[in-house]
């Protein structure tokens, strides 16, 4: 399942059906502390090996409804216009969050939380280098606008699976977009 800004959720209201709290450190509650079941296991992994070579790593935002998204983004047009909106979140039914494949992390401290210098602290250089073998890619990689429709974003996760992201990994292929042959989505049809 590829949701980008071309690719909507159909349902727009889609909700998956086996979300669950993963056993990691949070930072949020409620539905946002959930993934899928494949996403969670694999995040849980993740943040076990993370934690063992010394980083703090923090579910910040996993599950978003289509309700919390709607909300969301209103939030983001009310603030700053829907042009900026759309370069930082994603329209109700296009957010990768509501498919419980992606999550966002924190680092414990909320240092850099959701800006741009999070790409430098210890949990996101650490998510960079070894996501990957957990089967998770950086959704919107540095430099990749053009292609993803959103600015980077070191926090934001996406479960494809070990092989697909040790296979992007490997061949330097930035975005899953270009892995999968999908056309770039940097704007709403």
């Amino acid at each position: 399942m590829i949701v980008n800004k071309h690719r909507p959720l159909r349902p727009a209201n889609y909700v998956p059906a086996d979300l669950v709290q993963p056993r990691v450190a949070l930072a949020v509650s409620g539905e946002a502390a959930q993934l899928n079941r494949t996403t969670a296991a694999a995040a849980e992994r993740m943040f076990a090996a993370a934690a063992a070579d010394g980083v703090t790593m923090t579910l910040a935002s996993g599950y978003r409804s289509y309700a919390t998204q709607t909300v969301t983004y209103n939030g983001w047009v009310s603030s700053q216009g829907r042009a900026a909106a759309d370069t930082a979140s994603a329209r109700p039914g296009y957010s990768e969050h509501q498919t419980g494949w992606s999550f966002d992390i924190g680092d414990g401290g909320g240092a850099c939380s959701f800006q741009p210098c999070f790409a430098e602290q210890p949990a996101a250089v650490w998510a960079k280098a070894n996501a990957h073998r957990f089967g998770f890619v950086v959704r919107y990689p540095w430099m990749q606008h053009a292609i993803t429709g959103y600015f980077y974003e070191s926090w934001h996760l996406r479960y494809i699976g070990v092989a697909a992201a040790t296979d992007m990994r490997k061949r330097g292929i930035a975005t899953l977009e270009q892995y999968f042959g999908l056309a770039a989505a940097p704007g709403y049809r």
